[in-house]
């Protein structure tokens, strides 16, 4: 079996190999689509395919919804030339779950695959009939948050933005630049209203998105390209909206594993594709079964009914609470301290530490007992549940290819969010006490001992990428593993560093303590392990 729309027609070969079909008409959708475009999202990849399109195909399943989406991308275009196109717009979606199973299924509800570049005459033809066509509803956006950064992180303009300001629309270069020449389209066609959602895991991301637009609009507004009544177009929040949204569902890179299972069932297109900008893909998107999508309800033209399909719509400030219950507590904080032991102690897969007692009561003590008395709860969502699910479906799930390698990238940037939101909450309480926190400041101190680039048993490896590892790592460049302590002058410049930690841990009591649990982290070999060991049955 290929993926493309003549094999589709051999029902029986794709029903014996147990993959589900799309059960609407694909060519009257996708006819359907072309005349009256309601939703183009942009952003082609891995989570897009693997929860936006499914969501909407089950929609067209049921017959609530009439149009697919059309896809565009603006960054890495070769995904567009070798991963959709040639197999006619259609994806393979293989969700894993926690049981073993698996669950095939042929997407079909991407109707178009565009290029947004100028020099795709037919394509920027197409895009500026979409963004003029009155059905049009909603952009949404998978783009990553460095998509919506303008700028260097020294305030300097990105070269492609600052060619942009300066030329106009004429063929723009950045993926704003290109998005903001489109709107200005709509606007000319007569100030069509439309929602421009992003979908991207970063905070108040429909906020970023907005800067980013209203800087173009404004700066071109500057230099004579469009007039005022564009600028002010983009602020009329009856015409145009920029809401929050909260995602989260894992689309890892193509998994050998799966590939095999495919090859097996007879499913041909299984190959990788690299492109040149380092995007990985394949015909075929694996995904762990859980995904939420929380959004704010702000949709001026109308929107498709996408919470017939999960998606939670609610006000801003839930979807706000959503994320600091997601960020601050019940996922990412236990993410970060699997990642850090897990490197320390030799795991390559965050499932396979689940299996392991003391990583697992690890997570548990930081989820349920340090972090849930402070978590944020944004009533919709039960934090307890959502721990329940991380803990018990999601993580250790054996078919997720996540390592805690790839975890512990940047740490240093999460740990004011994961970590120091928690610390903070702690110091407002009336009833808790920030010294009575244990497990939260042991991984503080297992960060710290991770960056020796020393395991547990004293072998070198290889210190994932952090903006921070340079300076931080200098300061703990003389200590070695098997040393005694005291080492305050060493770890004093790191730990009062607010910006790692989101508050100064001497400051609000926790110095002393961390410095301790390091003491004991870098003992010796076997510390690690016997420090978890000894922590964790204090907490018994």
């Amino acid at each position: 079996m290929k993926l493309n729309l003549r094999e589709l027609k051999n029902q029986s070969a794709w029903q014996k190999a147990e993959i589900r079909l799309p059960r609407f008409n694909l060519e009257k959708v996708r006819l359907e689509t072309q005349k009256s475009p309601t939703w183009i999202h942009f952003g082609a990849g891995n989570i897009f395919r693997a929860f936006l399109a499914n969501v909407q195909q089950n929609l067209l399943n049921d017959g609530v919804e009439k149009t697919g989406i059309i896809v565009a991308e603006g960054y890495d275009y070769e995904i567009i030339e070798k991963t959709y196109r040639p197999h006619d717009n259609l994806s393979l979606l293989v969700t894993l779950k926690a049981d073993g199973k698996i669950e095939k299924t042929v997407v079909g509800s991407i109707t178009e695959s565009l290029i947004v570049d100028g020099k795709y005459t037919e394509d920027v033809s197409r895009l500026k009939e979409i963004f003029t066509s009155i059905s049009l509803q909603m952009v949404s956006f998978t783009i990553t948050e460095k998509g919506y950064c303008l700028t260097r992180p020294n305030g300097e303009l990105l070269p492609d933005v600052e060619e942009d300001f300066a030329n106009g629309m004429g063929c723009p270069k950045s993926y704003i630049g290109k998005l903001v020449s489109l709107l200005h389209e709509r606007y000319l066609a007569g100030k069509l209203p439309l929602a421009l959602v992003s979908m991207d895991n970063c905070s108040h991301n429909g906020s970023k998105l907005y800067e980013a637009v209203n800087r173009f609009a404004r700066e071109w507004v500057k230099n004579g390209f469009v007039d005022e009544g564009f600028s002010a177009y983009l602020n009329n929040q009856k015409l145009i909206s920029f809401p929050w949204t909260m995602i989260d569902k894992i689309t890892p890179r193509p998994d050998e594993g799966v590939r095999e299972m495919l090859s097996e069932c007879g499913f041909e297109d299984t190959a990788d594709i690299v492109t040149r900008k380092h995007t990985y893909s394949a015909p075929f998107v694996n995904s762990e079964e859980v995904q939420y999508l929380v959004a704010e309800d702000w949709f001026p033209n109308g929107r498709p009914m996408l919470e017939r399909g999960g998606v939670i719509f609610t006000t801003r400030e839930t979807v706000d609470k959503v994320e600091k219950m997601k960020v601050c507590t019940c996922l990412n904080p236990l993410h970060t301290a699997l990642a850090i032991f897990g490197c320390l102690l030799s795991f390559t897969k965050i499932s396979s530490e689940m299996k392991d007692p003391d990583l697992r009561k690890l997570v548990e003590i930081i989820g349920y007992r340090e972090g849930l008395p402070v978590v944020v709860n944004p009533g919709i969502i039960d934090p307890r549940m959502f721990i329940d699910e991380v803990l018990n479906i999601r993580i250790p799930n054996p078919f997720m290819p996540d390592t805690p390698q790839r975890i512990a990238t940047d740490t240093s940037q999460k740990i004011p969010i994961r970590f120091g939101e928690t610390i903070k909450a702690y110091l407002r309480s009336e009833t808790l006490k920030v010294q009575d926190l244990r497990l939260i400041p042991l991984v503080l101190a297992g960060w710290c001992r991770y960056l020796m680039g020393i395991d547990d048993s004293g072998k070198p490896f290889e210190v994932s990428s952090d903006p921070m590892y340079e300076s931080v790592s200098t300061c703990l460049s003389h200590i070695k593993l098997g040393q005694k302590g005291p080492f305050h002058t060493e770890l004093e410049p790191i730990f009062s560093n607010d910006k790692i930690f989101g508050v100064n841990l001497y400051e609000v009591g926790l110095g002393d303590a961390v410095e301790k649990d390091f003491e004991e982290l870098v003992s010796g070999a076997g510390a690690v392990r016997s420090a978890l060991k000894k922590h964790l049955s204090e907490e018994a």
